[in-house]
């Protein structure tokens, strides 16, 4: 049994607080930046293309996520609060508005957001539509794992009690019992599934571009992320009827369609369309 209680604070720069979720999500983006500009690099494709991707994938990613779980897990609530949707701030009952940060951020919309993004990228830079996934792909697990690690940290996203002395106890909650980390879970599949795309690669350089590797990611994160539901609590009290209804929680329902999408890739079904999102 781990008792669980970090500092969210990693450092501070006079008065500027730097806490371990912001941190995890820029290392996060780090890595997976660099991955990406040495793909680029070895495939040949200009520096100049490469230059704005960053840009695309960090805003279609905020704001994908972002509007993902407002609009997917909490929608009554934002819908009548839309410029929440968008500022990181809350409004009390007196009218008056603090801030939050991002409170709320979900993976599946983050992955529609990105996947947007990177249209929009390929319409104005011309470079193929699916290799550019693909090497996006290889490296969107090591964000993952980032991002888990720092829902660990904030003691967030957390697992279903485990009944025995096994799992963590996440003080911050008030609690005295410990859970499973659902979390580290994740980051640790995660990290494992970006070890095997880059293995996959150097064994395989020639599949980029057929969408084996998009296929990969989304087939491997989003299997595990419906399996491991199973140790997690519900994100919002409306799932347990979801689940009482049909077996399965929001979660569980939207990695589906991501699964279908990543087996299309692995199984070449996007590799005769490799030119159709080239700019005209």
């Amino acid at each position: 049994m781990i008792v669980w209680n970090p500092d969210l604070i990693a450092f501070s720069i006079g008065s500027l607080a730097v806490r371990w979720y912001s941190l995890l999500w820029c290392i996060g983006l780090a890595i997976a930046y660099y991955v990406v500009m040495r793909l680029y690099k070895k495939q040949g494709i200009p520096e100049e293309k490469f230059d704005p991707l960053f840009f695309y994938c960090f805003v279609g990613i905020l704001v994908g996520a972002r509007l993902g779980h407002c609009l997917l897990y909490e929608p009554a609530y934002f819908l009548a609060h839309p410029l929440e949707m968008f500022l990181p701030i809350r409004f009390d009952e007196t009218g008056n508005w603090h801030f939050t940060g991002y409170a709320g951020l979900a993976s599946h919309g983050g992955t529609a957001g990105i996947i947007l993004a990177l249209w929009l990228y390929v319409r104005n830079t011309g470079v193929n539509f699916i290799r550019v996934i693909d090497n996006i792909g290889i490296a969107t697990p090591i964000t993952a794992c980032c991002i888990r690690l720092g829902n660990l940290m904030n003691s967030e996203i957390v697992g279903k009690y485990t009944g025995s002395d096994y799992g963590f106890v996440f003080v911050r909650l008030g609690e005295t019992l410990p859970r499973h980390p659902g979390q580290l879970y994740e980051a640790i599949a995660y990290f494992v599934f970006f070890l095997i795309s880059l293995w996959l690669y150097r064994r395989y350089p020639q599949r980029v571009g057929t969408g084996f590797y998009f296929g990969f990611c989304l087939t491997s994160i989003f299997v595990f992320r419906f399996f491991v539901e199973i140790f997690k609590e519900v994100q919002e009290p409306w799932e347990l009827d979801m689940v009482n209804a049909v077996g399965i929680n929001q979660g569980q329902l939207l990695s589906i369609p991501f699964v279908v999408i990543g087996v299309m890739g692995l199984l070449g079904v996007y590799r005769r369309f490799g030119d159709v999102a080239k700019a005209s």
